[in-house]
């Protein structure tokens, strides 16, 4: 089966969005609607980019070539998340960027977990693991793991309550990067 559906239906829910934010669908605040659900939806894919292999593992089911789909879905969703925080929430006012960028823990978390997201999306392609080598391309990418642990950090961060949903997302990406670990070592 082709990856290309894979891209096509994962960009549906932002074109939505977008397109909600643009006509009034998304309530009484959509910049803030729209910089949530993008953000999670980043934090969706990313995590279910990490399913695949307990996927593999535990029910027979080969699905490793939607992987890098998932991920460079998830990069997407985070870059939309930056681009309404930095555009339409903040509004480009640069001192208000500085002062959440050194003072908000949830948006440092938040702005760690994409650092460490763009050399993974940057390199997510076939010329740049033969360029780099599997051992060290291997290596990079592990640093999902810790991404996908910011990121749920940060979403129980920014929504200052512990609600079952939050707490779940950060339990799941605990147990899916606790379990690669745990395969990682019995190599």
């Amino acid at each position: 089966m082709p990856t290309w559906p894979i891209y096509v239906l994962g960009t549906i829910p932002g074109l939505w969005l977008i397109y909600a934010g643009l006509t009034g669908g998304l309530g009484v605040d959509p910049v803030k609607a729209m910089e949530h659900r993008a953000g999670l939806w980043s934090l969706q894919f990313l995590m279910g980019s990490l399913t695949i292999t307990p996927i593999l593992r535990f029910g027979r089911v080969n699905l490793i070539r939607f992987r890098k789909a998932l991920g460079l879905l998830a990069f997407g969703y985070l870059v939309l998340h930056f681009l309404v925080w930095m555009f339409l929430d903040l509004q480009l006012r640069w001192d208000q960027i500085g002062v959440a960028l050194t003072k908000r823990p949830y948006i440092i978390v938040g702005m760690v977990a994409f650092a460490i997201l763009v050399p993974l999306a940057a390199t997510s392609f076939r010329r740049a693991k033969v360029w780099l080598g599997g051992t060290a391309w291997n290596r990079l990418h592990r640093l999902v793991y810790v991404s996908v642990i910011l990121g749920a950090v940060h979403f129980v961060m920014q929504s200052k309550t512990w609600t079952p949903e939050v707490m779940t997302y950060l339990a799941i990406a605990i147990g899916l990067v606790a379990m690669r670990l745990l395969w990682i070592r019995q190599w």
